[in-house]
């Protein structure tokens, strides 16, 4: 491989997330939104380790013993979980199969980031909750406020359809149907969509709840009070708090 520039490095992110990404596997815009965050990261980390600015940085810099070093200090000076380490270096790893295509001079280099194994955890046994443990839950949040009686609405939603919390909060008006029979559209993960139907009385929750708060077909389903999409880091806390609200609860 030719001596390598500060650019090549750059161009080869760049065009990594626009080429690869974007448009070659038409990745969503979460998958967009983790892979930007692990590179910010890791350029991060970059700058104090090797003390160079990313504009500075050179595809040589990223050898197989600087990303375990980053590694480490994901675990064990951010105290990422053994997952989120994880995602961290399957970003690094589909860059590092893009350049072994775009630089095959770059292979030895390559070849060993890409033999860091990924590291295994303990998987918890999925647990499962009554029938009237879940209507506790789903009966938590107080239904005389306007964000209590979203989150009653929401966590039906959520038990009806079984989707993702990312799914959720990604659901628009125009996404429900109460024609032939209540379903709604889920744009699930890597665009695998589906319609999942409704049973009737999630189907009244919902009416109910657009009745009473209209919005446009391209709004949100399930927004805050400024009439944004709910965020994960917003939607996790309500969810924890019904169940925390369910378990003091005589049927809890």
């Amino acid at each position: 491989m030719n001596a390598a520039t500060p650019s090549n490095f750059g161009i080869l992110l760049q065009q990594f997330f626009l080429e690869r990404l974007i448009q070659q596997r038409h990745a969503s815009t979460r998958t967009i939104e983790s892979y930007r965050d692990s590179f910010r990261r890791l350029l991060s980390f970059a700058e104090r380790r090797l003390r160079k600015r990313p504009t500075a940085l050179v595809l040589e810099d990223l050898t197989a013993a600087f990303v375990l070093e980053f590694l480490e200090h994901l675990e064990k000076e951010r105290h990422n979980s053994i997952r989120s380490r994880n995602a961290r270096l399957a970003a690094i790893r589909s860059f590092m199969h893009y350049v072994a295509l775009k630089e095959p001079g770059a292979l030895a280099l390559t070849q060993s980031v890409l033999a860091i194994p990924m590291k295994r955890f303990e998987r918890p046994l999925i647990g499962f909750l009554s029938r009237e443990h879940i209507q506790a839950i789903l009966e938590a949040p107080d239904s005389t406020t306007w964000s209590g009686q979203r989150d009653r609405v929401m966590l039906a939603t959520l038990y009806n359809t079984g989707a993702r919390i990312s799914e959720l909060i990604g659901m628009r008006v125009a996404d429900l149907s109460f024609e032939a029979g209540p379903a709604i559209h889920i744009r699930g993960k890597g665009r695998k969509d589906r319609q999942v139907p409704l049973w009737p009385r999630t189907a009244r929750q919902l009416k109910r709840w657009l009745r009473q708060y209209p919005r446009a077909p391209d709004q949100p389903l399930f927004a805050n009070r400024s009439g944004d999409a709910l965020t994960r880091i917003g939607v996790t806390p309500q969810t924890r708090r019904a169940q925390r609200r369910s378990s003091t609860s005589p049927a809890g």
